[in-house]
């Protein structure tokens, strides 16, 4: 398989920016209905629409261009990316639908192990894989739509952290900056692999532990990476404190923004949320990786304080390198400051 075909510039790297989207997104009229208890005017993972008192369906869609050769692993990837809205939501998977763009000239079986890779993620998630839609199309495109379930009492928002609210990070940033330095060559086999093991791990067994605590407010981290995503969680109302010291990142990440491998959708985040942001150290590269656009990233969840560390221990306990990476405050000057 050739390179320029698969690895043109991929995964969540290909995201529209935040605030080119938020500004034509602000322009589409909104139709009232109180079953609809999430939609697209807040910056939610996924739609949610209640069915009864206890019952509400979760609604997310996601396809992107592939960031790796593997047809099979890049079909995984996506369809882990595709999920984890629904966890994010707070939600369990029922049912997921292919979205495949692909050219007519490439060979069927490079489809064939796309569409394996992300059956097979369905199935890890306890879902049922019912179909699809698929178009030609001069570049591979795959994703999925998905419907999940949750408890209308139980939806986890992004933006209902609280003051004093510890953040957990679930998995290690810097997928981006990997991919970047793998596409032009750079990157050493190992970091590809440990990336690649990262994006393909499903935030299901994540949301698992979390049930059984308070959440007061859930996103993943994808193409607007943690700073952005940070941002909607805080919505204005409050500022986060965030230790540098305690962001699980993949340890090659540094090297390779040193050498500036780094992405345009990286710059876009910077450029919308930079001013917002105070970095107390100087150090580009921990900039780069929280500016970094994550694809199949981990949750960063707001909790209770005291419920943090035991949360992180059961993660740790099943190898997530999750963290307590900071802690939400009373509104400040800036809202993230880095320390």
């Amino acid at each position: 398989m050739e390179d320029i075909i698969f690895c043109k510039g991929g995964g969540c790297t290909a995201k529209l920016g935040a605030g080119a989207l938020s500004r034509v997104l602000g322009k589409l009229p909104k139709k009232e209905d109180a079953n609809l208890l999430v939609g697209f005017d807040s910056n939610d993972d996924g739609a949610v629409y209640r069915i009864n008192d206890r019952q509400a369906i979760v609604s997310t869609l996601d396809f992107f261009p592939p960031m790796i050769e593997d047809p099979y692993l890049f079909g995984s990837v996506a369809a882990a990316n595709a999920l984890s809205d629904i966890y994010a939501m707070g939600g369990e998977v029922l049912t997921a639908l292919n979205i495949v763009c692909f050219p007519e000239h490439l060979d069927m079986n490079i489809l064939g192990k796309i569409l394996q890779g992300g059956s097979d993620k369905v199935m890890e998630a306890g879902g049922v894989l019912a179909g699809g839609h698929s178009i030609v199309d001069e570049d591979i495109k795959y994703g999925l739509s998905v419907t999940g379930i949750v408890d209308p009492e139980h939806i986890y928002h992004n933006n209902g952290c609280r003051e004093g609210d510890a953040l957990i990070l679930t998995k290690k940033l810097g997928v981006g900056i990997i991919m970047t330095a793998h596409r032009i060559k750079e990157a050493h086999e190992a970091a590809v692999d440990e990336a690649v093991a990262s994006m393909t791990f499903l935030n299901k067994y994540a949301a698992g532990i979390l049930r059984g605590y308070e959440v007061h407010a859930c996103t993943d981290i994808t193409g607007f990476g943690f700073i952005v995503h940070l941002l909607e969680m805080l919505d204005g109302a409050y500022s986060a404190v965030i230790d540098s010291a305690r962001i699980p990142f993949f340890e090659a990440c540094r090297a390779y923004a040193e050498e500036f491998y780094l992405t345009a959708a990286a710059q876009k985040n910077r450029n919308h949320a930079g001013d917002r942001v105070r970095f107390e150290k100087e150090d580009f590269a921990m900039e780069e990786i929280l500016f970094d656009p994550q694809t199949s990233g981990g949750l960063l969840v707001s909790v209770p304080r005291n419920e943090a560390e035991e949360i992180v221990r059961k993660m740790k306990d099943k190898k997530m390198p999750a963290e307590i990476v900071g802690y939400v405050t009373e509104k400040q000057e800036k809202s993230v400051i880095v320390k």
